[in-house]
């Protein structure tokens, strides 16, 4: 059995490309009718999110499999093999494994160790199931990989420290103000970074938010989200009165807050502390209001360094969890190289009994035996196939655990001239907490 992927994401293919592989409204569905309809494939899951498109499957023969896969490709890319051929990433079993892996834990992330991935692989996964387009193979691997991301994100720090410029705005705000619950702020501008800033300062319990801008119907538009309140673009100045938290964000070209427009009204609130955060290019807030008493301004170049101290932090934590992959990738491949020679031991074991049972009715028919010789005899037969085989079955058990374990399992298939049902993998019933075991590949093989 093979694990097969092919996919593009956000390293390999400009979102000009990546859109014609978007899966929306029923087009999962036709996918996934698509693929099951594929002989040479026996199994199939696509995970799409704006920055990745991958199909993993398995498959009896890679060279069909990926065919199937690639005629997948051109039924559902909008362009031709040919042109879609720069873009796509087809690696080997192992490698294939160890991408799923690292996309759920978060390292192969746009933004290193967000959360939000682990989230859409287990839909992904459950969205295969419900079509029946998953087999037992990937199965366990899906549930072994979102059981990876759980184990990388509580046991280092991947995703502790915030690297997006609006959730270290927050953090700024929560290490200054402490609690936010039944903070006000203020929002200038309406445009996406101060509505995804706004959002997460609701988060914690914020108790008013007020947002101007210069178009008024989009400040209402905005307010209307947050249950806030508009404020026409002259009226903005009076707000800072009372505000706990600025968020500034517009296109102006000049200072959209300076000592002539606010100036007065930040020094009348007699040094209680105000957060300005201005996350503008060029910057919204004249610095020089950061010398009045209890104002604290924040700029992006400030938001800058916090963002990279936290990168490598996470950097940092990033190492600790590719440990925690091999550690897991090991054990996976390793529990699905032994059930490789699971079916080889019991087809080798029932060649023997019928053997032997054959010869002692061979020779039962040419000699007459009491009872008690023919139980005798037996006993020898016995005696004599479990001493034979006994040291050929532990070794292809431990051999199984080797980088090179399918390929004794396939030996031993020869040697004895055995054949082998492998729907007998029932890997599909192996339960994900049972400790696991080493897989390695060879031209994609699962061993």
């Amino acid at each position: 059995m093979y694990v097969l992927l092919v996919g593009i994401n956000h390293r390999t293919a400009p979102v000009e490309i990546r859109e014609k592989l978007a899966f929306t409204g029923g087009a999962i569905n036709q996918a996934y009718e698509y693929l099951r309809q594929k002989e040479n494939l026996e199994g199939a899951v696509i995970l799409h999110t704006c920055n990745r498109t991958e199909v993993y499957a398995t498959a009896r023969d890679i060279q069909l499999g990926m065919e199937a896969l690639s005629q997948f490709m051109d039924g559902f890319s909008q362009f031709t093999r040919e042109e879609m051929k720069q873009y796509l990433y087809q690696p080997n079993c192992y490698d294939a494994i160890l991408n799923l892996f690292r996309v759920a834990s978060g390292l192969d992330s746009m933004i290193l160790g967000e959360s939000q991935i682990l989230g859409q692989v287990k839909e992904a996964y459950q969205m295969a199931r419900e079509e029946k387009a998953s087999d037992g193979v990937l199965n366990t691997l899906f549930q072994q990989a979102i059981n990876v991301g759980k184990r990388v994100r509580s046991e280092t720090d991947i995703d502790r420290h915030p690297i997006s410029v609006s959730s270290v705005a927050v953090e700024l705000a929560r290490s200054q103000l402490g609690s936010l619950q039944g903070k006000s702020v203020v929002v200038v501008g309406a445009g996406e970074m101060s509505e995804l800033t706004t959002r997460y300062l609701m988060e914690y319990g914020l108790s008013s938010v007020i947002v101007s801008n210069r178009s008024y119907a989009k400040a209402e538009a905005m307010a209307q989200l947050f249950s806030g309140q508009a404020v026409r673009f002259d009226q903005l100045p009076a707000q800072l009165g009372q505000a706990d938290i600025v968020i500034s964000c517009t296109a102006a070209n000049h200072y959209v807050l300076n000592s002539q427009n606010c100036g007065d009204i930040l020094k009348a609130r007699q040094g209680r502390r105000i957060i300005i955060i201005d996350i503008a290019v060029p910057r919204d807030v004249d610095p020089v209001l950061a010398k009045i008493d209890g104002v604290q301004i924040y700029d992006i170049d400030k938001l800058q360094h916090v963002i990279d101290v936290n990168y490598l932090e996470r950097k940092k934590a990033s190492r600790q969890a590719e440990k925690i992959i091999q550690e897991e990738l090991d054990k996976f491949n390793e529990k699905l190289a032994s059930l490789y020679v699971v079916p080889v031991i019991s087809a080798l074991k029932e060649k023997a009994e019928i053997i032997k049972n054959q010869e002692l009715k061979r020779a039962f028919n040419r000699v007459d035996l009491s009872e008690h010789e023919k139980k005798v005899v037996s006993t020898l037969a016995n005696n004599i196939i479990n001493q034979l085989l006994h040291h050929p079955m532990v070794s292809l058990k431990e051999m199984a655990c080797s980088n090179q374990g399918h390929l004794y399992a396939e030996v031993s298939k020869k040697l004895f001239d055995l054949s082998v049902d492998m729907e007998e993998m029932n890997v599909g019933e192996v339960e994900i907490g049972q400790p696991w075991q080493q897989v390695g590949s060879v031209a994609g093989r699962v061993r």
